[in-house]
Formats: structure tokens, C-alpha cells, sequence
């Protein structure tokens, strides 16, 4: 355990981030497999949604966000 009050305020404060982006990246990941396995216009334009809030809230990065967009797209558009 930190014996540093600033140590111990960012413990606090990592957990709480966690605590939150632990449940938006879980239904983010959802969608993603909902559109891989059942590609669909409305599949695809929620996980689009989904990826972009992660994105925005910074719980990834803008380069796994394309990553996914563009696997989701891909696997739609080859379904066609």
C-alpha cells in the first residue's frame, strides 16, 4: 500500500476510472460480436455508436477504433 497521499489519491482515483470504463468497454465488445456474427445495417450502425463513445471517453485508442469499424464494415459489405 502507497504511504504517499497523492499515491494513495491516484489509486482511488485509477479504481474509479476503472469502475467506469470497465462496463462501457464490455457493451462496446457486445455489439462488435453482435455485428460480426449477425451483419446487418442496424448491427453495425450500434457498434459504430458503441466504438465511438469508447473512443470519445478515451477508453481506446483511435487506431483500434478504425481497426474495428473497418472489420465491422468488411464483414457486412461481404455479406451483400
Amino acid at each position: 500500500m502507497a504511504n504517499i497521499k497523492s499515491a494513495k489519491k491516484r489509486i482511488l482515483v485509477n479504481k474509479t476510472k476503472k469502475d467506469n470504463n470497465v462496463p462501457k468497454k464490455s457493451v462496446m465488445k457486445s455489439a462488435i460480436k453482435k455485428a460480426l456474427v449477425n451483419p446487418s445495417e442496424e448491427t453495425f450502425n450500434e457498434a459504430n455508436k458503441r466504438i465511438d463513445k469508447a473512443l470519445k471517453s478515451g477508453i481506446i485508442t483511435k487506431n483500434k477504433a478504425a481497426r474495428q469499424k473497418s472489420r465491422i464494415a468488411k464483414k457486412l459489405n461481404s455479406n451483400k
